[in-house]
């Protein structure tokens, strides 16, 4: 076998391993998660993607170890832009605690089958005509410079999403959660709960993202192995980190900031790869990256918490917020 093949392999035991234990034994039914049992699951996968970059190191290389990490960081950060998301799915259809995550469950299994999907496009679509490559990066430039200046304050509400108003026309509803099931019967016909609604907008939600994500990691690294892996391995952490970041989800003001500089930057470089391959070397793009990456989500995260804390309104003495 050869070292890639070895490369995937592993992923490949992984990830059954992964989905058996945190997505399917971990996931009892109508049980609620602790912030706690949050924190240390989210630790553990992040401990397990960074860790696959060691075994890629040796297996492939220092240059594919770098690119797996830059590109790791990149889909973590947007996988918090995506969570804060779902945050507000699961707020807007009133979702009872008992069964976040059964529902994160299927909508996790229903992100990596898109995300294989998407991916093992996008590589033929590049592989074949590599001119689309500037289209990419013109379409991450123009997604960055949008992001940057986004209104957070004028969230849309859900229920004005258009796969919302896809799936009222497509399916037969019921206006509850069926006790925590997905398919009801009512007057001897099928019939699909909010439950089962909140799962499809999660995988729509995260088809949107992945639109961002999969040009934005090829603009990070060529290698289908570095780009399926670091994906894969960003999804896996969705459901430990929804419980982790659901009561801190105004805690980071500016990362969709440092996201959308880190966008920008990946499409400037996608655009002018052919001047840039010129005066800096492939290994030295590689660790440009990565800084690049890390900076700007480091900072972003640092300056939501600093700017938070000289923002927040003061209380009085009586326990009132002074306005």
């Amino acid at each position: 076998m050869t070292n890639e093949q070895i490369t995937y392999l592993v992923f490949g035991i992984v990830l059954v391993l992964a989905i058996i234990v945190d997505l399917g034994l971990f996931t009892k039914k109508n049980q609620t998660i602790s912030l706690k049992n949050a924190l240390y699951t989210s630790i553990f996968w992040i401990v397990l993607g960074l860790g696959f970059a060691v075994f890629v190191w040796f297996e492939d290389g220092k240059t594919y170890a770098i690119e797996y990490i830059s590109a790791y960081l990149m889909e973590k950060s947007l996988s918090i832009d995506n969570i804060f998301v779902f945050i507000l799915i699961f707020s807007a259809f009133n979702v009872k605690e008992q069964f976040f995550g059964r529902v994160l469950f299927a909508g996790v299994l229903m992100a990596i089958i898109f995300r294989i999907i998407f991916i093992t496009v996008g590589v033929a679509l590049v592989e074949r005509f590599e001119w689309i490559l500037y289209i990419f990066g013109a379409f991450l430039l123009y997604t960055g410079v949008k992001m940057f200046v986004a209104d957070e304050d004028g969230e849309k509400d859900p229920h004005d999403y258009t796969a919302y108003k896809w799936i009222k026309k497509v399916i037969p509803m019921v206006p509850h959660d069926g006790n925590g099931k997905y398919v009801v019967r009512e007057n001897g016909k099928r019939k699909y709960t909010i439950l089962f609604v909140v799962v499809l907008m999660l995988a729509f939600i995260d088809i949107v993202f992945a639109v961002d994500s999969i040009p934005a990691v090829m603009g990070i690294s060529r290698e289908p192995m570095v780009i399926y892996t670091s994906n894969i391995f960003a999804v896996l952490g969705l459901r430990s980190l929804f419980f982790l970041l659901r009561g801190a989800a105004d805690k980071f003001d500016y990362l969709q900031q440092g996201i959308a500089v880190v966008l920008v930057f990946i499409g400037l470089k996608m655009l002018g790869a052919h001047w840039l391959n010129q005066w800096i070397s492939k290994d030295q793009q590689v660790v440009l990256s990565l800084a690049v990456i890390v900076l700007c989500i480091s900072v972003s995260i640092w300056y939501s918490i600093h700017k938070k804390k000289k923002g927040v309104p003061e209380e009085v003495e009586d326990g009132t917020i002074d306005l």
